[in-house]
């Protein structure tokens, strides 16, 4: 029960990890803000996270504008923030050549700005308060980059740019960053991922098929929070690639160009 009484608001919260995390924190005893898109889904996880409390929250993170309003809402509810999950994420599965401007644009928006002004929507609570624990789920391919995931993989490099600087940059103030860099999850990542022209995949690959449970995912992950680790990898043996990119980057390039990625 390490995150008994905290509030723990969660975007992304409909399905795979977001899902999984909130079934996680409520069974650590914390209250929840669960947020995504989809109301219904929101709804139903709600009903598995009982009996511990917790408010639906309907938001796009891509709407910027809208970020202030259900901050306010949130502290009306609860009075306070102890963790921000920045889960809600879209993938892509196209080339770069054959992926529209738009597209690029989309998974910046959501991945990026979307995180980006959620989290300086919050910092001001955390800061008044004089704690608080931003987390940040990230990707593998914040590490490196693939082929078929060319604007995903700059969204989520670009997070890191972002939260390692805004962790140097809150010391001492008793709110931190943890980014989370999860490996192939066994969700719907890949059905929803974009192709090049913005429709989704709608197929599941095989290496997110043969991955990590969410719920496994879910449990490594608030231990990982709890801890307050400034960063992790968690996933199966794909998450060696980012010790031989380090130490081998000429080998990791040629291995990737006879890896199935897609």
């Amino acid at each position: 029960m390490r995150f008994s009484q905290q509030v723990v608001w969660i975007t992304g919260a409909s399905a795979g990890i977001g899902e999984a995390l909130a079934l996680e924190f409520a069974r650590q005893g914390a209250r929840l803000v669960l947020s995504a898109r989809n109301v219904a889904a929101l709804e139903r996880v709600r009903a598995a996270c009982a009996p511990s409390e917790a408010l639906v929250l309907p938001l796009d993170v891509a709407d910027i504008e809208s970020h202030p309003a259900a901050v306010r809402r949130v502290l009306a509810h609860y009075d306070r923030l102890d963790v921000l999950v920045n889960n809600a994420g879209l993938s892509q599965r196209s080339l770069a050549l054959e992926t529209t401007l738009a597209v690029d644009r989309q998974l910046m928006e959501v991945n990026y700005f979307g995180t980006v002004a959620l989290t300086k929507a919050v910092l001001p609570q955390l800061l008044r308060q004089g704690w608080g624990r931003v987390v940040v789920i990230s990707s593998l391919v914040g590490k490196f980059g693939t082929p078929y995931r060319s604007a995903y993989a700059a969204s989520k490099h670009a997070l890191h740019g972002f939260f390692d600087s805004l962790r140097a940059e809150l010391t001492g103030t008793g709110v931190s960053i943890t980014l989370i860099c999860p490996g192939f999850i066994r969700t719907n990542i890949s059905i929803n991922a974009l192709t090049g022209n913005g429709t989704p995949l709608s197929t599941m690959d095989e290496a997110t098929n043969r991955g990590m449970t969410p719920a496994n995912f879910a449990r490594q992950a608030v231990h990982v929070i709890a801890k307050g680790q400034n960063e992790v990898l968690i996933g199966g043996r794909e998450t060696l690639a980012v010790l031989v990119k380090r130490l081998l980057p000429d080998l990791f390039a040629q291995l990737l160009t006879r890896t199935k990625v897609r």
